[in-house]
């Protein structure tokens, strides 16, 4: 082997596989550096290696690495020191019928009965008609956060956003970075000398946080040649006031994202045929589990029994950002008697952030299965949003049927257990 002092990373690529080993195990060479010098499934296989050197074989051998074509696109945009791919269970439920059109819907998870579940409630919304949505696109947000001298400095800086033409400006300044992001509004905030900017812009059918990212740095770029905030102190480019991947007050009154309500109304015999349950029964646990329970747990847009579990299998399945799953899921979910035995429920969910572009999207499978939610035609970013919302609603039906039946512990004996 040569000699660390020697060596060309040039070369890497021309040495046998121990002889790289060795290189990473004396720091010659780093390890999140080898797709710089090797093609990316070599790479991820000699990172697996190295880094579970001192695990058992049967350790190493349970992450898979091999047989992974789209090391290319991962390795580039999705994930960092890869050392393989988890694979998980992806189940396809549905149709769903929302709006006169019909859409399948991914899942991925590992949570038995999930999909099965989520099937009966679709068919319940198709054999009632079928489910009907409208959707309301508010825009991605980011909050810059600002340190200022003292209050007054601060107040001050937070009522130079009030005038009309310093507004122009920092438009201009956000727009100029990307040609699909378009500034819809930006609302400070002062908390003592802290100053929080909430900057809400259009992202296209992308979810759009890089780009409303970049756009807010240009914006405190601009910021810094204006007189009153010249002793600013930058502490963030988010301050948690966006708010970002985690459930809040303030998503869900002011939105984010993609705002949707699905509702439907189910016959008394398709609640009796397929649900195996009541209107009635529904109706009182709806309200007695999913809002004043939830009421007494302090739940945050929590009025619903599971949403999170549907949200999140879509988002894996289709390449969304899972961790945004904890705003997404924010549901409330409402349920009304209505003529002889029937049901009316509906969903509502303000804050659904998705994309049908970008990140997660760009990996193959991922956008394969975007394509398989639409039959006739490739879905749009308002059409997922509202997937998800029709999804939720569904998933939410047959599971409170399930528990009204007393039906739940038993069809996860039958579907999740191993044995």
């Amino acid at each position: 082997m040569l000699p660390s002092t020697q060596i060309v990373m040039s070369d890497i690529s021309s040495l046998p596989d121990s002889e790289i080993l060795a290189l990473l195990r004396s720091g010659s060479l780093k390890h999140y550096s080898l797709e710089h010098h090797l093609a990316p499934c070599r790479a991820v296989q000699l990172r697996q290696q190295y880094l579970l050197s001192e695990h058992p074989d049967s350790v190493r051998g349970s992450v898979p690495c091999e047989s992974y074509p789209h090391y290319d696109i991962a390795t580039k945009s999705c994930c960092e020191g890869v050392i393989g791919y988890l694979p998980v269970p992806l189940g396809l439920a549905g149709p769903l019928l929302i709006n006169g059109r019909e859409f399948s819907v991914p899942i991925a998870t590992t949570e038995g009965a999930l999909v099965a579940s989520l099937s009966r409630g679709c068919r319940a919304v198709s054999q009632s008609g079928g489910i009907q949505s409208t959707c309301s696109y508010f825009g991605m947000t980011r909050a810059p956060l600002l340190k200022l001298p003292c209050i007054r400095t601060c107040k001050a800086a937070a009522d130079w956003f009030s005038d009309p033409s310093h507004v122009t400006q920092i438009t201009r300044e956000f727009e100029s970075t990307s040609q699909h992001a378009k500034l819809r509004s930006v609302t400070p905030k002062q908390a003592g000398k802290l100053l929080f900017i909430r900057v809400v812009a259009a992202t296209g059918e992308a979810m759009g946080m890089n780009m409303i990212s970049k756009g807010c740095e240009k914006i405190i770029e601009y910021l810094k040649t204006v007189e009153v905030f010249k002793d600013m102190i930058v502490l963030s480019l988010s301050g948690n006031y966006c708010v970002d991947k985690k459930a809040s007050a303030m998503n869900w009154i002011n939105h984010r994202g993609y705002s949707v309500n699905c509702e439907v109304t189910l016959p008394a015999q398709v609640i009796a045929s397929v649900l195996k349950t009541s209107a009635g029964a529904l109706s009182e646990l709806n309200f007695s589990k999913n809002h004043v329970g939830s009421s007494l747990a302090g739940c945050i847009g929590g009025n619903n029994a599971h949403a999170a579990n549907i949200v999140s299998g879509v988002f894996l399945a289709t390449g969304q950002d899972i961790a945004q799953a904890g705003t997404s899921a924010m549901t409330m979910v409402i349920t009304e008697m209505v003529g002889e035995g029937d049901l009316y429920v509906s969903a509502t969910m303000p804050c659904i952030e998705v994309g049908t572009v970008g990140g997660g999207t760009s990996l193959p499978p991922q956008r394969n299965n975007l394509k398989l939610m639409a039959v006739d035609h490739e879905i749009t970013t308002e059409e997922l949003a509202q997937v998800v919302c029709g999804a939720v609603l569904a998933g939410e039906l047959s599971l409170l049927s399930a528990l009204c039946s007393g039906d739940l512990v038993k069809s996860h004996m039958q579907l999740n257990r191993i044995t």
